[in-house]
């Protein structure tokens, strides 16, 4: 069985998520106390229906006041069931600040701390949820995601065979627009030749051919290229063996179109090829 936990900061993604679960065939439960979790393992475990064998649940502080409780019941859980996954959702305070603003919706907080202010309450989440974030087998900050690569982070999460013990993530980014908080490592690519002072390279991108070759055609890009691959290829079955499930590789370059959307997509081909459960995602690339 297939139990994929999703939790983490209100505002953030949790229910669009539990969406594109459901769209792909998982029965989901949103706002499920975690209290009653090993309940809902139990039945759906006992079903003779397939299609419960495949379970999503969103567990968030609008299901209890007893937030220190929340955090233990689920690290409880989790530690008695091995197929039991943490998919934890963050974004920065200001962002999910806009975001409420944006629908005009309450915080789930709000009228539980004296202020009532949205800000507070995600200052106080925040720090309600950091025991539940170190749980996380794969955490997704969508601070500067659209709902479009929401979306496919998530399927190309859980679409494919969950049998492979480590999901490698490759997301190609700008600095000029932030580091991606989820990023376990960052690979920084500027120092490579730049494709964007070239008049015919400028409006194209890492994924047209011509950039490719640009790039990918100097002797300090191949070199570099080699020993970022065997740091990785070092580095990778150490964290295999940690049992992490997820390791997001962050590559950037300043505007996250040319060059960084290039290696990363090297360093995606070269672990396919070595049969590794891959994920490749350019967060800027059409910014």
């Amino acid at each position: 069985m297939e139990f994929v936990i999703i939790t983490g900061m209100s505002g953030a993604g949790k229910t669009s998520a539990l969406h594109v679960l459901e769209d792909i065939g998982y029965y989901c439960v949103d706002n499920i106390p975690a209290s009653l979790l090993p309940m809902l393992y139990t039945l759906c475990s006992k079903s003779g229906d397939e299609n419960m064998k495949r379970v999503a649940v969103v567990v968030d502080v609008r299901g209890t006041e007893n937030y220190k409780n929340m955090n233990v019941a689920i690290e409880q859980f989790k530690s008695a069931h091995k197929d039991v996954k943490i998919l934890f959702f963050d974004a920065k305070p200001d962002v999910i600040i806009i975001r409420y603003k944006e629908t005009r919706r309450k915080h789930p907080l709000a009228d539980r701390l004296k202020s009532g202010s949205v800000a507070e309450a995600v200052d106080f989440e925040k720090a309600l949820l950091v025991s539940c974030k170190r749980l996380a087998d794969y955490t997704i900050d969508t601070t500067y995601m659209s709902n479009k690569q929401l979306r496919e982070r998530v399927m190309n999460l859980f679409m494919e065979d969950t049998s492979q013990a480590l999901t490698l993530t490759f997301m190609s980014f700008g600095f000029k627009y932030g580091i991606p908080l989820e990023a376990d490592m960052i690979i920084d690519v500027r120092c490579l030749p730049n494709p964007f002072y070239i008049p015919a390279l400028k409006p194209l991108t890492g994924l047209d051919q011509e950039v490719r070759d640009y790039v990918l055609g100097s002797s300090e890009t191949q070199e570099f290229v080699l020993r970022t691959l065997n740091l990785l290829d070092y580095a990778v079955p150490l964290y295999l063996k940690e049992g992490k499930s997820e390791l997001v590789v962050g590559v950037g370059c300043t505007g996250g179109k040319h060059r960084s959307v290039t290696v990363a997509r090297e360093l995606n081909q070269h672990f396919q090829k070595l049969d590794y459960k891959c994920v490749i995602q350019h967060r800027d690339v059409w910014k």
